[in-house]
């Protein structure tokens, strides 16, 4: 199913359906409907930037066609049901942490993050498999529609303003191309964010790099390196594409000059195993001088799977040393660290307690265990 799209046209008088639903469809029923592109771009303005549908120029009764405005009410229910909050947890740090709940039912997570930003969702679970996260281990479930993507933003703009949307919630947005795309499209248009503030994040994939330079919207771009050994990076992600490390980083680098806009290395610091000298001097021989940015994100601590975050010193220090190599480094606190803040940590404690309560077994982490690096 990853990027297709199918299925007829639901008339406009249909029940909602239960596949996920997409922008394009919500585009043709809206055109069933009567509407024009200037009552569509009005319409998916409202929703996507939780505005009202009556402006300065007039009453959206006096503006859309009978039909549609006949429609509203259960096109607002139907929108509405696409993302729901099932439960809110707020961080210290100005953070919440979101359990979604969709349409039929799964649930996916979104982060109100500082500074006016959200991660999203893109899949219910995901098929990378890394081995430090939580939303792989039951594996994929489903993808989800372009306009369930949106409508966790439309969710969040309910709560509080929203500038940036990053896509690095639970699932891999490159194996639900088609749907990140076109959320994309849409949020860097009728969402009114800007290109730049939209962060499409993956492990990397080639398909990433053939798409994403033609489109309307061109995202900035986030690549999970995590380490610059590419046995090492194998066992941590192990059902990411082989790409080498530094066949990766010439592949964003050319994105990176082709859009303006630099590449966001995103390096999730285990103690012991990513954060030593040689990958320092890994970092330092693949991004000296490039258009880059790399993100050092101490590990958010997961109960169940055994790694460790460095001390904040310790990573501090490795921060200080990338900058003296000319690597520009930014040290990120984990958003929501207090509130089960890692992918997946939400969905897993609430799909356990679930299994408790109609008295399943739910399935065991597992013993993951990658050897430490050892110290000089």
């Amino acid at each position: 199913m990853s990027g297709t799209r199918g299925g007829a046209v639901q008339s406009p008088s249909a029940p909602p359906v239960t596949r996920p639903m997409q922008i394009e469809h919500l585009r043709q029923r809206l055109r069933a409907l009567g509407a024009k592109p200037a009552h569509e771009a009005r319409f998916l303005r409202a929703w996507s930037q939780q505005r009202s549908l009556d402006t300065r120029r007039g009453r959206a009764q006096d503006f859309f066609p009978l039909a549609l405005q006949n429609a509203l009410p259960a096109l607002d229910v139907e929108l509405a049901r696409l993302a729901r909050v099932r439960s809110e947890h707020a961080g210290e740090d100005d953070s919440a942490r979101l359990l979604v709940e969709l349409a039929d039912g799964q649930t996916v997570e979104s982060v109100l993050l500082p500074r006016d930003g959200l991660c999203v969702s893109t899949q219910v679970g995901c098929a990378v498999g890394c081995v430090f996260c939580m939303t792989g281990r039951a594996g994929l479930l489903r993808q989800l529609g372009s306009a369930e993507i949106v409508a966790q933003v439309a969710l969040a703009r309910r709560r509080r303003t929203v500038k940036k949307v990053v896509f690095m919630g639970m699932g891999e947005p490159a194996h639900n191309l088609d749907n990140v795309l076109e959320a994309i499209a849409l949020l860097g248009t009728e969402g009114g964010i800007g290109h730049k503030n939209l962060v499409f994040s993956t492990v990397g994939d080639h398909r990433v790099f053939e798409r994403l330079p033609h489109g309307e919207v061109k995202p900035a771009l986030a690549l999970s390196l995590h380490s610059t050994r590419a046995a090492l990076r194998e066992r941590l992600l192990p059902q990411a594409p082989r790409i080498d490390p530094a066949a990766l980083v010439e592949l964003g680098e050319r994105y990176a000059r082709d859009t303006g806009y630099p590449i966001q290395y995103q390096w999730t610091l285990l103690e012991g195993i990513n954060d030593g000298p040689e990958e320092i001097d890994g970092i330092a021989r693949l991004l000296a001088g490039r258009y880059a940015v790399m993100n050092l994100i101490p590990y958010n601590t997961v109960e169940e799977l055994d790694f460790r975050r460095p001390s904040w010193e310790a990573a501090a220090e490795m921060a200080r040393q990338l900058h003296r190599r000319g690597v520009l480094t930014k040290l990120r606190q984990s958003a929501g660290q207090d509130v089960d803040g890692g992918c997946g940590q939400l969905r897993a404690r609430g799909e356990a307690a679930a299994a408790r309560l109609a008295g399943r077994r739910t399935p065991s982490a597992g013993a993951i265990r990658i050897e430490a690096v050892p110290r000089p």
